[in-house]
């Protein structure tokens, strides 16, 4: 079986090589112009669907609520798997990513990634404090962002999410902008971050109805912090139930 998952790994991370590979000349156009950063979601949802159907994992996205395509979102989501990257990149709204500086140690993508999307250095105080401004800046742009609020895969029982970070709830409250909660169930079950050997599993990611912020205020940071992990956890629980 161990073997199996190695090839099936094997053809992924090929297929995903081969993809970026493919698509940088593209993504090139947003980082030589950046005024065309709608491009970036545009090319990561090409990037998303091509890599699930090439690599055989069928995948659906699921809507709550119907997502205004004329409002800007902060998508906020649970971490388990390397394979939430590029689920995100299904998002119905073209938004960049706020994640780990350390992805740009990755040969050439991490290039790309860091060009094209905000990176934090969670052990950095001013690097985080960078990264918070760089968001707000990113919004009075009309962007829309992808936050891991986890601040990475710190869950040390899956499907169990850690504690959540500030930064994505700052954002949302200073510029009055509402969150999509995002569950991404199984992504722990095809590709574990300890094993990194991927398991066939239909892929579902679950976007729940929008917290609106009018009105909130640093005083409701905590809060909203806390509605929107129960909105994840409970959505979590309810398919580990399923599961089992």
């Amino acid at each position: 079986m161990k073997i199996l998952r190695g090839i099936h790994t094997a053809w992924g991370s090929l297929v995903f090589g081969i993809l970026f590979l493919v698509l940088l000349p593209l993504f090139l156009i947003p980082i030589v112009f950046p005024s065309q950063y709608k491009l970036v979601g545009i090319l990561n949802r090409w990037w998303a669907r091509l890599l699930f159907t090439f690599i055989g994992v069928p995948f659906r996205t699921e809507y709550r609520a119907k997502l205004d395509p004329k409002r800007q979102y902060i998508y906020c989501s649970n971490h388990f798997s390397y394979l939430d990257i590029p689920a995100m990149g299904l998002a119905p709204h073209n938004a960049i990513f706020v994640g780990k500086s350390g992805i740009e140690t990755v040969p050439l993508f991490g290039w790309m990634y860091g060009k094209l999307h905000i990176t934090v250095d969670r052990k950095k105080l001013k690097s985080r404090y960078t990264s918070v401004k760089r968001s707000m800046e990113a919004i009075d742009e009309g962007k829309n962002l992808i936050i891991f609020p986890e601040g990475g895969i710190v869950t040390k029982k899956d499907p169990v999410m850690g504690p959540f970070k500030d930064g994505a709830f700052r954002v949302a409250v200073e510029k009055q902008i509402p969150i999509v909660p995002v569950t991404i169930p199984y992504n722990w079950i095809i590709l574990p971050p300890d094993e990194f050997l991927l398991r066939w599993h239909p892929l579902r990611v679950i976007f729940h109805t929008p917290v609106e912020t009018a009105g909130l205020t640093a005083k409701d940071i905590d809060t909203l912090k806390q509605r929107v992990f129960t909105i994840i956890d409970q959505e979590l629980k309810q398919h580990l139930k399923n599961e089992n």
